[in-house]
């Protein structure tokens, strides 16, 4: 979500976006929104209907992204291939998406729009098979909830916020590999 362009548009997902990180979404008004714009309520509805036309249009690239994320790793041949596809754009979107993904987790106003869309659940079953494979047995299940859970929760984590994009990421993926028993990926020596 980072590196918007400068549209009206953007410039309210981007006021928004801070606010509902810093405030909640059931923390932060419409008025809140335009105060931080510099503009009046009225300018806002121009933009959008009501607030959860706001949040929606906060999340909603995270979730299309996630979406295809689930279908280039479906489209892979070998489960291997599948997973280190999967596990790569969920990194991917984690670590870009720092703040997006920490109000989807973290926010229930947000939770609770994601889940009546019901985008995220598909969404989460589809990686979740994924990661799995066929017929689950306990063990891919756990593996499974830790990996998932743990890469989100990661992206919000204050105590790695500081943390550069590129070490994050690597870190994250090599983790992840490692708790699924997947070979580590090759990289040249620093």
């Amino acid at each position: 979500m980072g590196g918007r362009r400068g549209g009206a548009r953007e410039r309210v997902l981007d006021v928004a976006l801070e606010l509902f990180v810093r405030h909640g979404v059931g923390g932060t008004s419409l008025q809140m929104i335009a105060d931080g714009l510099g503009v009046t309520k009225a300018a806002v509805y121009h933009q959008f209907q009501s607030k959860e036309d706001i949040v929606w249009a906060v999340v909603a690239p995270a979730l299309d992204e996630l979406a295809e994320v689930a279908e280039r790793a479906e489209a892979r041949r070998r489960r291997s291939e599948r997973l280190g596809t999967a596990l790569e754009g969920v990194v991917d979107l984690v670590v870009r998406n720092r703040r997006v993904m920490g109000i989807i987790l973290a926010d229930p106003a947000v939770s609770r729009l994601v889940r009546e869309h019901q985008v995220l659940f598909s969404l989460e079953e589809r990686i979740n098979a994924i990661i799995t494979g066929p017929d689950p047995g306990p063990e891919d299940l756990v593996n499974a909830a830790v990996v998932s859970g743990g890469l989100m929760a990661a992206g919000m984590d204050p105590r790695l916020a500081e943390l550069d994009d590129d070490v994050l990421h690597r870190h994250l993926l090599d983790t992840a590999r490692r708790l699924l028993r997947l070979r580590p990926l090759r990289r040249p020596r620093d």
